[in-house]
């Protein structure tokens, strides 16, 4: 009777310990979670939501205009949206988006007085960066001032839904 308990605990614990480092994987190499710290991101995304990150969005394909992302820059992570792509020159005046001297409609724009910033003048995107901004561009850290060009190789990943508080729950767009 002992040794059928004692395998049987056994089992057990080889399960929970299956279970614990399949959840481990997927927290460090597929999907991770943040709080937002601030309102860069409002009204998208408001201060104290919790988001999750898809790490595996870009392996196959390359990040997009209007994606939020997650940015490690200098060991600290950021919640912009890409604006720019590489190689592409873009400018901002009198709050017009225009990519590659073209007007681009900013269809993610939901409250234009979060939206407004001071004219940017033509600027060139380096080959392999992106050009970040954060939807309350009022107040910001982002391409315009403090980050620079992000480089494809500090996107963590793609911001896929808020998760908390429950009643905000969504799809990030």
């Amino acid at each position: 009777m002992k040794v059928k308990v004692s395998t049987h605990l056994t089992k057990i614990g080889k399960i929970i310990l299956i279970i614990f480092l399949i959840i481990l994987f997927i927290r460090l190499f597929i999907f991770s979670f943040a709080q937002i710290i601030g309102e860069s991101m409002a009204p998208t995304i408001q201060n104290e939501q919790w988001i999750i990150t898809n790490h595996l969005a870009y392996s196959l394909n390359e990040p997009e205009r209007g994606d939020i992302v997650t940015i490690d820059y200098n060991g600290e992570r950021y919640i912009k949206r890409i604006i720019g792509l590489p190689n592409e020159t873009i400018e901002i005046t009198d709050q017009q988006l225009y990519i590659d001297g073209i007007p681009y409609e900013q269809v993610f724009i939901t409250d234009r007085n979060s939206f407004w910033t001071h004219d940017i003048p033509k600027t060139e995107i380096p080959n392999h960066s992106y050009y970040v901004l954060g939807d309350n561009r009022r107040i910001s850290k982002d391409s315009r001032n403090a980050l620079g060009f992000i480089a494809k190789s500090n996107i963590i990943g793609r911001a896929e839904f808020i998760i908390y508080p429950f009643s905000d729950w969504q799809v990030i767009y």
